[in-house]
């Protein structure tokens, strides 16, 4: 059997609020909002019993989801939000956009800063890296031409 699609990208946060407004600002829509909590869903993590604030966000073509985590217990114990773009592990997930000026201007009211630059890749994409909330690594492309 193979992979039918990838349903969601995970990502943990501290201020699940700010961090749905950022993503809303970028473009996606929410999809829902609710708890998980208990004994069996701790048995899917490893992490035992837990209690977490979910957010399900979906761009708008529909294909593609994150999932927003803010874990309420156990409590969060490490934190991977300033790793290097060539740290081991996840790290960043990537947009396409339609106006990556436009778009920096709008995600820079909700604090996101450019990592390095705005660079032009062979005349195919602009691209860059931003810091969102809480100095969530998020890659932005748009395609010229």
């Amino acid at each position: 059997m193979t992979v039918q699609r990838m349903d969601n990208v995970g990502i943990v946060v501290e201020d699940l609020e700010a961090t749905i407004a950022f993503f809303r600002e970028l473009g996606l829509e929410l999809e829902g909002q609710f708890t998980v909590e208990g004994e069996w869903a701790g048995r899917v993590t490893g992490l035992g019993d837990q209690r977490v604030e979910v957010a399900m966000m979906c761009t708008p073509d529909g294909h593609s989801r994150l999932e927003l985590s803010r874990f309420l217990d156990p409590a969060v114990i490490a934190d991977h939000r300033t790793a290097p773009v060539n740290a081991l592990g996840y790290l960043r997930v990537m947009f396409a956009v339609d106006d990556l000026d436009d778009t920096l201007a709008r995600l820079g009211t909700h604090g996101a800063e450019v990592v390095g630059d705005v660079v032009n890749y062979q005349d195919v994409y602009r691209l860059c890296y931003i810091r969102g909330p809480e100095g969530v690594l998020i890659g932005l492309a748009e395609e010229l031409g």
